[in-house]
């Protein structure tokens, strides 16, 4: 229990002969809500990639609670949202067979789902507060509506560990805070580690516990509520980028959820 749940030592990552990710060292903890931050193209994609064990590094370790990356893929301890879930919005498929899809993976073929199964499956949507609309198309949900259950699908597996990519692309701003408490929520009601995608380090330095400012090398590595060097963001967004801690408890904010 006192491996951290994530520990990169030392990685460096190439495509095609090109340097993606040179240097990554950082640790996460267990219980921690952590976002990868950067512009598109700075390999915050595959780090998550390096994490899950889909892409070997061509040096360093990768270790996911003290499980090498290389095998975690195999343990059940990661759930996963991606950041492009491209499904035919006319394809008449439930809520619940969606988040039922997670459950099958571990079947053999044509292996039915038990009652355990749906009993994970019910639990899931509940956490994720979708338990009510079960039945429902998927199609037919809002875009936060979705999003959590893409949620109860990647928690179906039963995870130690949350990767989210990306997670509050095309959410409103009212959806988007309903769905980083979601995240918070999570993680103190089920003891969730938590890792998530973005590139709006402004929205999310409100939830998380920590930052990780990436643009091929961490140019930050550390808690939001420390002051983030300018020489940092400069060297990740470019000179003219500021940092702009939005507070998500706001009046704005506040009455969207009432």
């Amino acid at each position: 229990m006192t491996d951290p749940a994530v520990l990169m030592k030392d990685v460096l990552v190439r495509y095609d002969g090109n340097t993606v990710l040179e240097d990554i060292s950082l640790s996460v903890a267990r219980g921690e809500i952590m976002s990868i931050v950067g512009p598109n193209g700075s390999g915050k994609s595959t780090l998550l990639k390096c994490i899950m064990g889909l892409k070997k590094p061509a040096r360093g370790e990768v270790t996911v609670f003290g499980v090498p990356a290389a095998r975690v893929h195999k343990s059940g301890l990661i759930g996963y949202l991606p950041q492009d879930v491209t499904y035919d919005h006319s394809f008449p498929v439930r809520v619940f067979d969606v988040v039922a899809m997670a459950r099958y993976a571990g079947k053999k073929f044509f292996e039915r789902l038990d009652e355990k199964d749906h009993a994970i499956i019910r639990s899931c949507l509940e956490l994720v507060e979708m338990k009510d609309l079960k039945n429902s198309y998927f199609g037919n949900l809002s875009g936060g509506q979705k999003q959590r259950v893409l949620i109860a699908r990647a928690l179906a597996v039963k995870p130690k560990l949350l990767l989210l990519d990306e997670p509050s692309t095309g959410l409103d701003a009212v959806a988007q805070d309903s769905f980083y408490q979601l995240l918070k929520r999570l993680r103190d009601e089920e003891s969730l580690t938590i890792i998530m995608v973005s590139h709006d380090i402004g929205t999310v330095s409100a939830v998380v516990d920590k930052l990780a400012c990436i643009k091929q090398k961490i140019h930050f590595h550390g808690s939001p509520r420390e002051c983030v060097p300018s020489d940092a963001l400069a060297r990740v967004f470019g000179k003219d980028v500021y940092f702009v801690n939005h507070d998500v408890d706001c009046e704005t904010c506040r009455r969207g959820r009432e």
